[in-house]
């Protein structure tokens, strides 16, 4: 049996969906996303090789298919070396819990976010009244409240580095959430984005289920901070990756990725900073 952990006390299933879920896609030889309904999980590791290490963990209820993934993808249901969090909103850690109950090992998150996966304090209510789609209008419905995975949860070592993930760093890119990081490999210029960036419209119910990949700011009614969210885009746009997998939509590469995160850095007031919000600071300076 595993160390008492706990799910959240608003832990449900969420009835969303987008054409690509339940499709994966492979982004090289060691690293394979995953769409859990609107949400990617992503494997790294060669699936020939023992050792590999897990992602987040999609949205709740979905441990059995992650874990249908995994067999599909290493041939047999190999338990990770570690579960590395991009951050702890609900879905991104859905089903953690239940995965840990089973495999019991460590997962590794910015020491920000611990409140949020310790049980000690809860996300900030989604902004159902930001401007955007109708996800953005129901996203009253999201859980906020935290989990608690206390007996597992290690700290990301302060050099930057991502234990058992050889050539990859961690980058804080808070405004999102305060503890949010993204990863990224210089040797093929890959980064994991998290929620810092996406490539879909996420208040938008059409494009959400339709998945036509397009930069674009952090998902906006979860996003609380929006200056520091500005300044996380312009440091991983300043990466220059190659390629991107995001926490939501398709992976994206070549000259679409450079433009389209090149445009989401020079515009972000515009195009990304909703035009109203709770969460919206500084209104008055928004470029007209």
């Amino acid at each position: 049996m595993g160390k008492d952990i706990n799910k959240s006390e608003d832990h449900k299933f969420i009835p969303m969906t987008s054409i690509a879920s339940k499709t994966g896609q492979e982004v090289g030889t060691d690293v394979y996303y995953y769409t859990d309904q609107i949400v990617n999980i992503i494997l790294i590791g060669n699936p020939d090789d023992d050792k590999w290490v897990l992602v987040d963990a999609g949205l709740p209820g979905s441990a059995q298919e992650i874990k249908e993934t995994i067999r599909n993808r290493f041939g047999t249901e190999k338990i990770p070396e570690a579960i590395i969090l991009t951050h702890g909103h609900f879905d991104h850690v859905g089903s953690l819990v239940d995965l840990l109950e089973e495999w019991q090992v460590p997962v590794y998150a910015h020491e920000l976010e611990f409140p949020y996966l310790t049980g000690e304090r809860s996300y900030p209510e989604p902004d159902v009244t930001v401007e955007g789609g109708l996800l953005a209008k129901i996203s009253a419905m999201y859980p906020n409240e935290p989990i608690n995975i206390s007996p597992y949860l290690k700290a990301l070592p302060q050099d930057q580095q991502i234990p058992g993930l050889e050539g990859w760093k961690w980058i804080h890119t808070p405004g999102h959430s305060p503890g949010h990081v993204s990863f990224y490999r210089e040797s093929d210029s890959l980064l994991l984005s998290g929620d810092a960036f996406i490539t879909v419209r996420q208040d938008s119910f059409s494009k959400v289920f339709v998945q036509e990949p397009e930069v674009n700011g952090p998902p906006r009614y979860l996003t609380t901070d929006w200056k520091a969210a500005k300044r996380s885009v312009e440091t991983l746009a300043d990466l220059n990756p190659a390629i991107v997998i995001p926490g939501h939509g398709q992976a994206m590469g070549g000259l679409d990725l450079k433009e389209g995160l090149r445009s989401l850095k020079q515009t972000f007031d515009k195009v990304a900073l909703p035009d109203y919000g709770k969460y919206v600071d500084d209104q008055e300076e928004r470029p007209h």
